[in-house]
């Protein structure tokens, strides 16, 4: 795939209402995933200060064809195949992108991921997502607000590795060095039962403060929308989400 240039990669500024959560599901074993990942690093290099939230999980079923992804993880698999039920699809693929829990298609289609998140941009958010986090001791502390409580909801807080590369040696992208952005490297989620609360998650040994981030959001249960969506970038201090 040829990426466009900068120009035109960008999303127009004056749609600036809501947020778009793009959730890619990819793997270093699939050979038709690296030009997603480039989409999305593209989409994220060019629109810095926008609501656009994106989280690449590694599904683990690739594992298995020659290449273990050392980013993978079975319960990236297992939101991916929650993703089925909610969308009704048929099947669960590589790569897949679904934004705001309401869309989905190839993850290497351009045009859709533009008109999803311009939709998205434009869309006014049913609640809002704070978010404040604190590292102590190994762990990392989230407190999070949100108004307009709605029940049959979760929280997800998303712990996100901002860049990562692998030499693959073995499986269909054998001999490529591939980088990827907006790796998630762990998922906590808490069933909403008030406005306020916290949660934490443990601190991985590779952590590096100024390589990762939380992204937050509420989503449906029972749809998959998402309802809201933040960002807190983590220090040993609290520290608010930057939309």
């Amino acid at each position: 795939m040829t990426l466009q240039s900068k120009k035109e990669m960008t999303i127009p500024q004056e749609d600036n209402k809501g947020f778009a959560l793009v959730e890619l599901f990819t793997s270093e074993g699939c050979s038709s995933c690296p030009p997603a990942d480039e989409l999305v690093a593209k989409i994220q290099k060019d629109n810095p200060h926008r609501q656009i939230y994106i989280l690449a999980y590694h599904v683990d079923y690739w594992d298995r064809q020659g290449w273990k992804d050392i980013y993978s993880d079975a319960e990236y698999t297992k939101r991916q195949s929650r993703y089925a039920e909610w969308l009704r699809l048929q099947t669960i693929y590589t790569p897949q992108i679904v934004t705001n829990g309401k869309t989905e298609f190839v993850g290497s289609n351009e045009r859709a991921l533009q008109t999803a998140i311009t939709m998205g941009l434009q869309e006014i958010p049913a609640q809002t997502l704070r978010l404040n986090s604190t590292i102590k001791n190994g762990q990392i502390n989230v407190r999070y607000e949100t108004d307009g409580f709605q029940k049959q909801s979760d929280l997800t807080i998303a712990l996100v590795q901002k860049s990562g590369h692998s030499q693959v040696k073995a499986g269909e992208n054998s001999g490529r060095t591939l980088t990827h952005v907006q790796i998630v490297r762990k998922l906590a989620v808490e069933t909403l039962r008030a406005n306020t609360g916290e949660l934490s998650l443990a601190q991985p040994k590779d952590y590096d403060e100024h390589e990762w981030e939380l992204i937050g959001f509420v989503q449906d249960k029972t749809k998959g929308t998402i309802l809201s969506a933040a960002r807190s970038e983590l220090t040993t201090s609290n520290k608010s989400n930057n939309p």
